[in-house]
């Protein structure tokens, strides 16, 4: 006979209901439990989706290189030197790193200073850079109109330049065309070719997008008197390379160019983005397990629940399993209807939980998507995760049979029938 053909469900179904109270009771621990999990894992994963959205776009595989004041003196210069990059090292990068995607340097303007930015009656505080085109891709960018600086605009060191959205709506009036307009920076005047919008809330490299005004990098050099100088140059290399290895040869290559010990550590600073990518990876791994453990804990202390009240049912129904020990019952078939029982009564429950917790999910998604949050996706769980939790759910419902199993066996015949 199959363990869980019709009649032995209805067998088992009467059992359950012979005292609607006690297992109600029971159910609800594990309903409470897997219903935790499924709330647990589905916002887990809309903070996990908030925290790393917008960041897919990012080149991971980027490295940024800052010259800073030598320490120790080399080849004839005393410490304390301060040196700085130039255009040449961005090809002299370019020709010894072969997995090279895209490279630049850029040149930092001023900080925001009263009223840089002026367009007729109207004026603003804005940041300037000189970027380069690549800088488009490395921190990925949203063209909104026009388009962004190209290599023509480097090479001929055009006055032109690429406006932030918030320079639009502060310089312009709605539904006004920027591109091929004039604006002054720093008393110069240049033509907007491009309207940009920050690809990206989570990071903002050299600061927002929004409120920038990007120059051609050779046309800034030009504007601030800089000659061929750089303040940064900017590498990013095929995904499937160690960018770690690469960033340590570049920083010793330049170092030796510009007569810098390749032991100065402190002579240039360098960051990655794959290091902020593992933070936010690490963060979300440390979410996602301390949800489960949570979660499984709670669906545990459920599950004890249904194996003590399945023990003391066992102990109500000594005479009921002593006559069917005597009408030659098989201790297997034994453990089968205890085991069912106790299986049943924890999946019901327990798919109970899991469709209750799919709906509350649901509704905090259509809530979270009314109302947008900057850290915070629309929860959802996960085909995979809903499988592992009902896979954990059957897991824990027979576990919740076996000692209520054992229990039985131990029940004589005899014994049992001279019970009262």
């Amino acid at each position: 006979m199959a363990i869980l053909d019709l009649d032995s469900f209805h067998e088992i179904w009467q059992t359950i209901t012979r005292n609607k109270t006690r297992s109600l009771l029971t159910a609800f621990g594990v309903f409470w439990g897997i219903l935790m999990l499924v709330i647990m894992a589905g916002l887990g994963r809309g903070l996990a989706a908030g925290i790393m959205g917008g960041l897919e776009s990012f080149p991971s595989n980027s490295a940024f290189f800052f010259p800073n004041r030598t320490t120790i003196p080399y080849k004839g210069f005393a410490k304390g030197r301060w040196w700085q990059m130039d255009n040449s090292d961005i090809e002299a990068v370019r020709s010894i790193v072969p997995s090279t995607r895209y490279i630049g340097g850029a040149v930092f303007g001023p900080w925001a200073t009263d009223n840089n930015v002026v367009r007729g009656s109207r004026s603003g505080s804005f940041r300037v850079m000189g970027l380069p085109p690549d800088y488009q891709y490395i921190n990925p960018t949203k063209i909104i109109a026009g388009r962004f600086i190209n290599d023509i605009d480097i090479r001929e060191a055009r006055n032109v330049c690429v406006i932030g959205l918030k320079i639009l709506n502060d310089m312009y009036r709605p539904g006004e065309d920027a591109v091929g307009s004039t604006i002054r920076v720093n008393g110069v005047y240049y033509t907007v070719v491009g309207v940009v919008q920050t690809g990206s809330d989570k990071i903002n490299i050299f600061g927002s997008m929004d409120e920038m005004v990007c120059l051609p990098v050779t046309t800034m050099q030009r504007a601030d008197d800089r000659g061929d100088k750089i303040d940064v140059l900017m590498l990013t290399i095929d995904g499937k390379t160690d960018i770690n290895p690469v960033m340590a040869d570049v920083s010793k290559f330049i170092k030796r160019r510009h007569m810098v010990s390749p032991d100065d550590e402190i002579a240039m600073d360098t960051f990655n983005l794959k290091q902020i990518f593992d933070v936010f990876s690490m963060l979300e791994l440390a979410i996602n397990v301390l949800i489960w453990i949570v979660g499984i804990g709670t669906l545990l202390a459920g599950v004890v629940g249904v194996s003590n009240i399945m023990i003391v049912t066992v102990r109500e129904r000594t005479q009921e399993i002593g006559v069917r020990r005597a009408l030659g019952a098989t201790p297997s078939a034994i453990i089968r209807q205890i085991m069912a029982e106790s299986f049943v009564l924890t999946v019901i429950s327990g798919l109970a939980g899991l469709i209750a917790g799919v709906g509350i999910l649901v509704a905090v998604s259509q809530y979270i998507k009314l109302n947008p949050s900057d850290f915070f996706a629309p929860p959802q769980i996960s085909f995979g995760a809903a499988v592992a939790a009902l896979i954990v759910l059957v897991i824990f419902g027979l576990f919740a049979g076996f000692l209520p199993s054992k229990r039985a066996l131990e029940i004589k015949a005899i014994d049992a029938l001279r019970d009262e």
